[in-house]
């Protein structure tokens, strides 16, 4: 029914075939796979990552790359990449929209259907700005994906943590409202959401009600819990950096209620991958805790998915 599956971020230091190889040997049924151009210089944790060089996809890598994931009986969910394609700098800006095109047309070659990415913002503009420019700039790329009939799923971080991402942040789609001007602006049914439930939690909302209120929307599910201290929040408060009263955590080691999301995913008869998204710093040290953060979510996660 559900699958489960992995973002292959916190694997950067290997290849494709070692990501597939490890997918597959532990029981997982599909990967999320990153996409960000082959020569990037992004160096924002999590970002910058490449296992599919969509620019490069020939007949042939094609071909390779079916073949790896029928030999460990594993699915690519989605192909992933993760810029701010509202960055105030045009040129900046233009580069990111255009390789977004370009990884949806490398999912179309390679028959996946979804790919995940962010809508952006300029962080020193308002809203209502940001939506404006939403509006010239978002268009081109839905024609693309419905050109290639591939869904195009953004996930619901606010992309606001540090002192670098002050004040609004580098991604408008972080709220129940915002969802509802973006999809009046582009009513695409292919236009839709990656859902993060643990970035409801840190921002003080309900993380299960968007699963009904948006249940055709749903093109993809990341699986991430959040830690909110509250000591540290009483002193801080909700206007400070968010990591200053918040961390990202594995699931089951947070706040996200986890059996009301999947009675949620149930309810709304929710039939795509769910793919756990490892930003744990806890479990960064070396290989084996990364390996090990991954497979103690599987654990965790195995109770609602049979």
């Amino acid at each position: 029914m559900l699958k489960l599956g992995f973002n292959s971020a916190i694997l950067a230091d290997f290849g494709m075939e070692h990501v597939v190889n490890f997918a597959g040997n532990n029981g997982f049924a599909c990967v999320e796979m990153m996409c960000w151009p082959a020569n990037n210089a992004d160096s924002r944790r999590y970002a910058g990552v490449t296992h599919i060089d969509v620019s490069n996809l020939s007949d042939q890598s094609v071909s390779e790359i079916k073949h790896r994931l029928h030999e460990a009986n594993i699915f690519i969910s989605a192909l992933g990449y993760y810029p701010n394609p509202l960055d105030p700098d045009p040129n900046r800006s233009e580069f990111f929209i255009e390789h977004i095109k370009q990884v949806i047309r490398g999912a179309a070659k390679l028959g996946i259907p979804v790919v995940t990415t962010f809508i952006g913002r300029d962080q020193s503009r308002n809203i209502k700005d940001n939506l404006a420019r939403f509006a010239d700039v978002w268009p081109s790329v839905i024609r693309v994906a419905e050109e290639n009939n591939i869904k195009v799923a953004i996930e619901n971080c606010p992309m606001f943590f540090t002192d670098d991402e002050w004040p609004g942040g580098k991604n408008l789609a972080f709220s129940p409202a915002i969802w509802d001007r973006m999809f009046e602006i582009i009513p695409s049914p292919l236009f839709g959401l990656n859902y993060d439930p643990s970035h409801m939690v840190w921002q003080m909302m309900d993380e299960i009600k968007p699963i009904y209120n948006y249940k055709d929307r749903l093109h993809h599910i990341h699986l991430k819990d959040v830690k909110v201290y509250k000591d540290k929040l009483d002193r801080v408060g909700i206007l400070a950096n968010p990591l200053e009263f918040h961390s990202p955590k594995l699931p089951g080691l947070g706040d996200v209620n986890w059996r009301g999301f999947f009675a949620a995913l149930t309810d709304v008869r929710y039939r795509g991958p769910v793919v756990i998204e490892v930003e744990d710093k806890a479990y960064e040290g070396n290989i084996t805790d990364v390996q090990s953060a991954i497979l103690t979510s599987r654990n965790y996660l195995k109770q609602f998915l049979g």
